[in-house]
């Protein structure tokens, strides 16, 4: 089982470094993405074109991320050539950058989103499920994180659960929104407007996801990603007392 210790064990302390190193790059990105999504939904609860704008001009700093890690992660493949718990720590880090990058660019959508609706005028509804919905995302968001930052499987574990109750949520508001489109016609494209933004934060909880699930392979050794929750708890928690992997 790999943990915050074992970043330490190499005999090169130049390797030790790369690796804490980007590490710590992932989460800064994560950092900013977290608060690229915080911003978005303010932005459009709070019809506030300027912090909408901001939002959309961060993503280009997002993307610049992503390739930075990305080259790291490349030379660290070409000099090192890691194995067992370094190799995966390697190849969560390259997968979770794409989710990072696409949470980045689900913000920027939603920042989009508020832009029209300051220009069409605000929708008759859906924000407080915007509110509701973006605070959940948001803290998946960060505890996927935090449990990359800890190497904590068990958290890990609590975010891939907790997207489904998001899933269901939003199928929740989708209906009302859509029953109140076909009551009010003159209100479809504020709505609409609305709708698109949750979708947009239903992604982004798709994407804490798959990075709690790179947590439990980084942490684990087993890929997770298409077992289904039940299964996914046998691993995280039927490890739990088992021997530690390499």
């Amino acid at each position: 089982m790999i943990n915050k210790e074992s970043l330490t064990h190499h005999i090169s302390q130049q390797f030790n470094a790369e690796l804490e190193e980007v590490r710590s790059h992932l989460l800064a990105m994560g950092g900013l993405v977290e608060k690229q999504v915080n911003d978005a939904v303010n932005a459009l609860i709070d019809a506030d074109s300027g912090l909408a704008q901001q939002v959309r001009e961060i993503d280009d700093q997002i993307n610049q991320m992503e390739r930075n890690i990305d080259e790291e992660c490349l030379r660290i493949l070409a000099r090192r050539q890691p194995a067992a718990s370094d190799l995966r720590l390697i190849i969560s880090i390259s997968k979770s950058v794409i989710d990072l990058e696409r949470i980045g660019d689900e913000a920027s959508k939603i920042a989009r989103r508020a832009i029209q609706l300051c220009e069409e005028g605000e929708s008759p509804r859906g924000y407080v499920e915007v509110r509701h919905i973006g605070n959940q995302v948001r803290k998946m968001v960060q505890e996927a994180l935090d449990a990359f930052a800890r190497f904590d499987a068990d958290l890990a574990l609590s975010v891939a659960q907790y997207d489904k109750t998001v899933d269901r949520e939003y199928k929740t508001a989708l209906r009302e929104l859509v029953t109140y489109m076909m009551e009010d016609p003159r209100a479809i494209s504020r709505v609409l407007n609305v709708i698109w933004a949750l979708r947009s934060l239903e992604r982004i909880g798709d994407h804490a996801r798959n990075i709690a699930e790179l947590v439990i392979y980084l942490v684990r050794g087993t890929d997770v990603r298409h077992l289904g929750l039940t299964r996914m708890k046998e691993e995280v928690q039927g490890k739990s007392q088992s021997k530690p992997e390499a």
